[in-house]
């Protein structure tokens, strides 16, 4: 219950923390079952939760969310379902605002440099390499043309 109460967790979680506790298995899905039943423990919920403040807040890819939603225990078929609210879109326009306030960032550096941290930062939230060149790539020249024009 400790736990519950400063974030929400999923079934594994709780699971592996009981288990730690040397709580017998079959009391620990006891437990858990019943928490399940009064809504205290809800993985569907929970991974949508993540999703939604994982793309929101940190700017992560549906493939950096994926894996952390794996790391928490949650099944592929519910995190598949939780990653279905980010689409394409959102994930372009996500990589898109972080290429942007990296690049802001390193102004005054030199091309090679500005371009490795912006592919490292949007590597690290999990883009792929396709969309992380050509996001970077269109956010530079946007860059030149308005020191241009």
């Amino acid at each position: 219950m400790r736990l519950l109460t400063g974030a929400p967790r999923s079934r594994a979680q709780l699971a592996e923390a009981m288990a730690r506790k040397d709580v017998p298995e079959e009391v620990a899905e006891r437990v858990l079952d019943r928490f399940t039943d009064v809504g205290l423990v809800d993985d569907s919920a929970y991974a949508e939760m993540l999703v939604r403040t994982r793309h929101a807040e940190r700017g992560m890819s549906r493939r950096g969310i994926a894996q952390e939603l794996r790391r928490r225990g949650v099944d592929d078929v519910t995190a598949r379902d939780a990653l279905a609210q980010v689409d394409d879109e959102d994930e372009e326009r996500a990589a898109r605002a972080l290429a942007r306030k990296k690049l802001s960032a390193t102004r005054g550096l030199d091309r090679e440099t500005r371009l490795r941290r912006a592919y490292g930062a949007l590597g690290r939230k999990g883009y792929g390499g396709e969309l992380v060149a050509r996001v970077v790539r269109e956010e530079l020249a946007a860059e030149a043309a308005d020191l241009d024009g």
